[in-house]
């Protein structure tokens, strides 16, 4: 089939459908607290089947907020055998409209999201099933961008996939990054364009860094999400999933 075959792109759209069908029966969520300074930081969870120990990934909410499609996102992943915490930001606030996401978002220190995330890597390696050399972070929209902050502040961590986050340039930060990264990329995005995409790739290939980048080039931010209804994109989507899937096999289950 040629590439925008209509047949094609709902083939895909099912496969993502029946991928997170297939999570439900493959992993339960539970909700789970853990300290942060002198704070408590919720999440959501999700545990392989079988037994352990297993790989782990911190996952990370878009702007929304702790919403469904990231907890779907996160059983997915451990329907692929990886701990899956999907971390609370927001302290419970979930967005149902860009105006609030927005205000969410702005309204969120980084220093304490940085922290949050920091315990969840420390929660994580704490668990008895989890293998503490292998625990990654993945995170889409402002996720992402906390993921790839996630990489720069645990040196211990051992993979980062960036889903449309927001990115640092700055040879002294970037040397921090000991995990190999993964980032995927829409070629319309305004926020994140492919030139700040390839001047991070170049950078990171200059210090001799693992990263590995892919950009779609008719889509735009978000193009993940079926929620965003405008700019989903079927097939690009579940290319996205599977070159997930690949890199964390990759790099946590080697």
């Amino acid at each position: 089939m040629k590439r925008g075959d209509p047949m094609k792109r709902l083939f895909l759209a099912l496969v993502v459908s029946f991928g997170l069908a297939v999570s439900a029966v493959a992993a339960d969520g539970r909700a789970v607290s853990y300290k942060s300074g002198d704070e408590t930081v919720n999440g959501v969870l999700y545990m392989p089947a079988g037994k352990g120990p297993f790989p782990a990934l911190i996952v990370i909410h878009e702007w929304w907020g702790l919403n469904d499609w990231v907890k779907q996102q996160a059983e997915k992943l451990a329907g692929q055998g990886y701990v899956a915490l999907a971390v609370d930001l927001y302290r419970g606030k979930v967005a149902d409209n860009a105006d609030m996401a927005h205000e969410l978002m702005r309204g969120l220190p980084e220093d304490r999201a940085t922290r949050d995330l920091r315990a969840a890597y420390d929660y994580l390696a704490g668990q008895g099933n989890v293998k503490k050399d292998r625990i990654g972070s993945i995170g889409w929209c402002m996720g992402g961008g906390y993921a790839l902050d996630t990489a720069l502040a645990e040196p211990q961590l051992a993979a980062t996939v960036i889903n449309y986050g927001r990115l640092a340039t700055e040879t002294s930060e970037l040397k921090k990054i000991k995990a190999p990264i993964l980032g995927l990329f829409g070629g319309q995005d305004r926020g994140i364009t492919p030139e700040d995409v390839k001047k991070f790739q170049s950078a990171m290939e200059k210090l001799g860094k693992k990263v590995e980048v892919k950009i779609y080039g008719e889509a735009g931010h978000a193009f993940e999400n079926p929620n965003n209804k405008q700019g989903y994109r079927a097939e690009d989507a579940a290319d996205a999933w599977q070159r997930t899937v690949d890199f964390l096999a990759a790099t946590l289950k080697k």
